[in-house]
């Protein structure tokens, strides 16, 4: 078999930046480039500065979390949209005297939808976003395409129509892609929050610490209630690479954490029984072995 040979000569900026990156990490950063693509840019303010033995003059420091295209964040989470909800009568059950609310499509759309009928009155949402692992999703939120524009233009589409776009490992997996997508998200999930609401938000380590930082910047750092470590695993990948893991996160936040109240749920007798048989002078509780045995 005829293999295909390169045509293209090595990128030595690329190569360079790379080798930037293992000397000086926190110099590389994302931008996007002339023709509109995400890339690895170096920040040279901070390289001069990581090569000089005093205070380099330059734009004066402030703390803040921002990237690429943040403000187009913003404007999607405002931008009105020209769509409604359509019942399906034929699919419901008790479609009439239901107090359930089933609904599928494009959760950002479905977003702004619920603001009309629900701003405010939502006590709790949860939501499960992609983890930005390489292998998962995230949506496309250019609505200034039509639908039969983005499937010509990408030919993207899950089994329902919904348009999605690969976040894989050879974009590096930038993780502009993933704020740009989960910011308008949270922004309209806490207009749809009661002020004594509570939104829980799934993820892994990829993007945890970008994830609590957005809900500070949205929510407001006092809002930020707990990064709860949810064990799903106990013995861990063993095809992981360095450690196994073993457990995912769950952030908590508040719509206003002076208004929140959280209360707790009690347990049958037979659930005590069962998986709570031991017991102190505080509470029932029960063990569980966490030492991985084998191979």
């Amino acid at each position: 078999m005829m293999e295909h040979l390169n045509m293209q000569s090595m990128d030595k900026v690329a190569a360079n930046v790379a080798k930037i990156r293992e000397l000086f990490p926190n110099c590389v950063t994302e931008r996007i480039n002339s023709e509109g693509k995400l890339e690895h840019a170096i920040d040279f303010d901070m390289l001069k500065q990581e090569l000089s033995d005093h205070v380099v003059d330059g734009l004066q420091e402030r703390y803040q979390f921002t990237w690429p295209d943040k403000r187009k964040a913003i404007l999607a989470a405002n931008a009105p949209i020209n769509k409604t909800l359509r019942p399906c009568r034929e699919e419901s059950v008790d479609f009439d005297n239901t107090e359930n609310l089933y609904i599928e499509g494009d959760n950002l759309e479905v977003l702004k939808l619920l603001q009309e009928t629900y701003l405010g009155k939502v006590k709790m949402i949860y939501i499960d976003p992609p983890y930005n692992t390489g292998k998962d999703f995230v949506y496309d939120d250019d609505f200034k395409q039509s639908l039969d524009e983005y499937v010509e233009n990408s030919k993207q589409l899950d089994d329902e129509g919904n348009r999605l776009v690969a976040n894989t490992e050879r974009n590096g997996r930038f993780h502009t892609d993933w704020l740009n997508m989960i910011y308008p998200r949270l922004r309209l999930a806490k207009d749809l929050l009661d002020d004594n609401g509570v939104i829980f938000i799934s993820i892994d380590q990829h993007e945890l610490e970008n994830l609590k930082k957005c809900c500070c910047d949205v929510f407001g750092e006092e809002n930020l209630l707990s990064n709860l470590t949810i064990i799903n695993n106990l013995k861990g990948r063993s095809d992981d690479n360095f450690f196994a893991t073993c457990n995912e996160f769950l952030i908590v936040c508040a719509k206003n954490v002076h208004q929140l109240m959280i209360g707790g749920f009690k347990l049958s007798d037979e659930e005590l029984e069962q998986d709570y048989s031991e017991e102190d002078s505080i509470s029932a509780y029960k063990l569980i072995g966490l030492r991985k045995t084998g191979t």
